[in-house]
């Protein structure tokens, strides 16, 4: 093959693979903890400053980190979306007491490091983008490392009937830093037997 051939072959290789990276939005390592980090500094800067924020001033002026587990992109996996037929509203406990409305959209199926796992997908009533989605969910940390409320997943679908699911960005309600906001309660379906050691702390728990 002469030179030129194989300088031709390179080239192709190479937006090739250019082309498969756009398309699958595959980030590399370094990009993919940028991202991470990016999230979670955003929301320690939102609980720090931000006057909606559901920290006292008090806890604000003493707020000077969030604690999260290691980024572990184990814990990134993608889902298959089972829809489910009769989307009937779920009524869901809140910490208060009361009860907040979700439609039960679908469930998650993913294997988790060789383990397989199915949770229960939310939409809130009021949501007008219809590829937003809440997850709300407890594991074997709960209570121990994390908050005993369980933690959140804002989710987006990125695929026809597939989602991302990253716990790394896993997020404690508001209950979680003030008794007196309300936050729904993750359903039974979402209650994990496995340890989900990604995303963030518990916030009192650091505070001890």
């Amino acid at each position: 093959m002469s030179t030129k051939n194989i300088l031709l072959a390179i080239v192709a290789v190479v937006v090739l693979a250019a082309v498969v990276y756009t398309l699958t939005g595959t980030d590399s390592p370094e990009v993919y903890f940028e991202k991470v980090e990016k999230e979670r500094d955003k929301q320690f800067k939102y609980l720090r400053f931000n006057e909606d924020s559901p920290l006292s001033k008090e806890q604000k002026d003493q707020l000077g980190t969030l604690s999260f587990y290691p980024i572990d992109p184990q814990y990134r996996v993608r889902a298959k979306m089972v829809a489910i037929e009769d989307r009937k509203v779920l009524e869901l406990p809140m910490s208060d007491g009361s009860v907040g409305k979700y439609i039960k959209h679908s469930f998650l199926e993913f294997d988790l490091k060789g383990s397989p796992q199915k949770l229960l997908l939310l939409q809130s009533l009021n949501e007008i983008d219809k590829r937003n989605f809440f997850l709300a969910f407890a594991d074997a940390t709960s209570g121990v490392e994390t908050y005993g409320g369980g933690r959140y997943l804002n989710l987006r679908q990125d695929g026809k009937n597939s989602i991302e699911v990253d716990f790394n960005l896993a997020y404690n309600p508001y209950c979680a830093y003030n008794p007196d906001f309300a936050c729904p309660l993750p359903p039974r379906e979402n209650l994990m037997e496995v340890a989900i050691e990604a995303g963030e702390k518990d916030y009192l728990a650091k505070k001890d």
